[in-house]
């Protein structure tokens, strides 16, 4: 039953985290709405003004929709929109995003405009499309999940956008602090195709988005049409040679640096190599949130799928909204 496409047409419950992003200036609260209110939408705000408030404001979302045969909707950041796919999930209900983060992955990649305005009039002409989502043990990533230097990349990222603003170039600078300085190494056992080997790495990523696979250029990223995720680890380097693999990442030459070691794969263990009667946890970066978990981490895709609202995709040659803005968040 969760297989089959669901109507759309039904209310709107938008979770909104108004904490989310940049705005340039533009209030999304009035665009959305004056935007909803033109076209006649039946429509409900639940704003989120503080994060331990977002899962318990997604299952009321999800409540609602079941209730009245409704669309759930996150507008934030890919961190926001994690957390309210988590809940909408395993209902079949269909999903709609409203991008409002700072890089934006997810909706770029599904040729959403950045616009508020702009996304909830493709919104409104968008159909359910089933996509593909990542499974780390019981949570979800639409983005990526990760180990290692990555959680603390965006650990540090929170601290220095609290301190200096939530802008790009805020996160940008943030990243090179934490490169320089940071030279812990993880010692893992992974698992997958039946075969097992031990392996140190600064950072173990595991990617379910083939825009940022593709910008980067990890050649794997067209698995993830064929149900596959991919997995990119960096051997042990200096914090320098670390810096020119970000500056080979920026360029879309990463895939070809010795130091990195890619591959796609259905399903992955993975455990870090701890001292007998140790407790083996691993703190897991999922979609730009970070938490601990037990291992072993189990990473695969998710047996049903996300029904996205999808707007229809720009025509060969054409530039759609998402894509101008894309190139400009790049």
């Amino acid at each position: 039953m969760l297989h089959r496409r669901p109507p759309c047409d039904g209310p709107l419950f938008i979770v909104l985290n108004l904490r989310s992003g940049e705005h340039d200036g533009q209030d999304p609260v009035q665009a959305i709405e004056a935007v909803l209110r033109e076209a006649g939408r039946p429509y409900e705000l639940l704003k989120v003004e503080r994060p331990d408030a977002l899962k318990s404001t997604a299952a009321r979302a999800v409540e609602r929709a079941r209730e009245r045969q409704g669309v759930v909707v996150a507008a934030g950041g890919d961190g926001t929109i994690n957390s309210v796919a988590q809940a909408v999930l395993d209902t079949g209900l269909p999903f709609g995003v409203l991008p409002q983060g700072t890089f934006n992955y997810f909706g770029r990649t599904h040729h959403i405009p950045l616009d508020a305005g702009e996304a909830t009039r493709a919104l409104l002409g968008a159909q359910p499309e089933p996509t593909q989502v990542g499974l780390v043990n019981d949570r979800i990533f639409l983005v990526n999940a990760s180990l290692g230097l990555y959680p603390k990349l965006l650990e540090d990222r929170e601290v220095f956008k609290r301190q200096y603003g939530r802008t790009r170039w805020v996160a940008l600078w943030s990243g090179l602090v934490t490169l320089m300085r940071e030279r812990r190494q993880l010692l893992l056992r992974i698992e997958h195709e039946g075969e097992a080997r031990l392996v140190r790495t600064s950072t173990l990523f595991i990617g379910n988005n083939s825009l940022q696979l593709e910008q980067v250029g990890i050649p794997e990223a067209e698995s993830l049409d064929q149900g596959r995720l991919v997995a990119l680890s960096v051997k042990p380097v200096s914090s320098w040679a670390m810096l020119g693999l970000v500056l080979r990442g920026a360029v879309g030459r990463l895939g070809d640096a010795d130091h990195v070691v890619s591959f796609d794969f259905r399903r992955m263990e993975v455990s870090p190599v701890v001292a007998p009667g140790r407790r083996a946890r691993l703190k897991v970066a999922t979609d730009g949130e970070t938490t601990w978990m037990a291992a072993p981490l189990s990473f695969r895709v998710a047996p049903q799928p996300l029904w996205l609202l999808k707007p229809p995709r720009p025509q060969d040659g054409e530039a759609g909204p998402a894509a101008k803005t894309a190139s400009s968040a790049a």
